[in-house]
């Protein structure tokens, strides 16, 4: 009994393993240190990002969809229903402090009540586009160095 004990443990551990880097896109490739490209199916013609100036003085793009993206965006990859997805090598403070000026601005404000931040983990919420809805950006920390920014439009 006390070995099926620690079979079942082990297996939990493996299938927690191989979900954990099929969701982070790793699969023993060696293919670089890239997050994989997403795209979506039948979509012939790959997401564009144009490059613009930001309000924080920093240089930034806009994607297909409008959301402003950080100059470093890369794998950007617009979800099909209006939500965006992107990779960025930037930190955590340095992504929120890039759409907190970006969004103010534009004369959006921040609904702080629902700004959450943790450790790698933040998720922020912007009031004031014209469709009534809110902004909603969350991001995580892949481990990598690098980071996933989701963006989208949500009545909250």
């Amino acid at each position: 009994m006390k070995y099926q004990r620690i079979y079942l443990a082990l297996s939990a551990l493996l299938l927690a393993s191989l979900a954990c880097q099929t969701l982070s896109g790793g699969g023993g490739g060696g293919g670089g240190d890239q997050p994989p490209v997403a795209t979506n199916a039948g979509d012939s013609n790959p997401p564009t990002v144009s490059t613009t100036e930001s309000g924080s003085g920093g240089s930034g793009g806009t994607s297909d969809s409008g959301f402003p993206i950080t100059a470093d965006a890369f794998n950007v990859t617009e979800l099909g229903d209006g939500s965006l997805l992107y990779y960025t090598k930037l930190s955590q403070e340095d992504v929120m402090a890039f759409y907190r000026a970006e969004y103010t601005s534009q004369g959006y404000k921040e609904r702080e009540l629902l700004t959450v931040v943790s450790e790698g983990v933040f998720s922020m919420v912007f009031d004031g586009d014209a469709s009534g809805k809110a902004v909603v950006i969350q991001s995580v920390d892949l481990g990598d160095g690098s980071r996933t920014v989701s963006i989208r439009l949500e009545a909250v």
